[in-house]
């Protein structure tokens, strides 16, 4: 089984989560997906042009179709740099989070188990996980402001 999560690191958030059995570079996408979506509303071309997204070397991630994906919705690949996970911190930091809190706590049978509480995870980390980076805010709050202000510069 493999998981795969999209993180915003302005926010903090968890923006998709995802479990596949295999972990491949269709399945790979599906955060990334989700988080989009979550973000802008909508999953077409170009439609997350300036973003850029860090991701390791892992060959899903390097894949012509994963990169494609990236570049038709004008989203820049920024890989971190090989043997140096501190480039990649907030992530890394962030499944050290999810290991800890339900990857190493709690056996599942099936993908569909782990996709469920995976699911669950996301929406208690977003909602209450609070962030020392963040004056221990949760994500959400993070976002709520970060709206609030684009709102008033408006």
């Amino acid at each position: 089984m493999s998981a795969g999560t999209s993180q915003g690191h302005c926010t903090a958030e968890c923006m998709g989560i995802h479990a596949a059995n295999p972990g491949t570079r269709f399945e790979a996408l599906e955060p990334v997906r989700q988080g989009i979506q979550t973000v802008y509303g909508t999953y077409v071309a170009d439609c997350a042009r300036g973003l850029a997204l860090r991701h390791d070397h892992g060959s899903q991630y390097l894949s012509h179709h994963f990169q494609g994906e990236l570049r038709c919705l004008g989203i820049a690949s920024s890989p971190a740099f090989v043997r140096a996970p501190e480039g990649n911190g907030c992530a890394e930091r962030f499944i050290r989070t999810l290991k800890e809190q339900v990857l190493w706590v709690q056996a599942f049978a099936t993908v569909e188990e782990l996709r469920r509480a995976l699911v669950t995870f996301k929406t208690r980390y977003n909602r209450a996980w609070l962030l020392e980076r963040q004056n221990h805010r949760p994500p959400a709050a993070i976002r709520a402001a970060y709206v609030a202000s684009l709102q008033v510069g408006a």
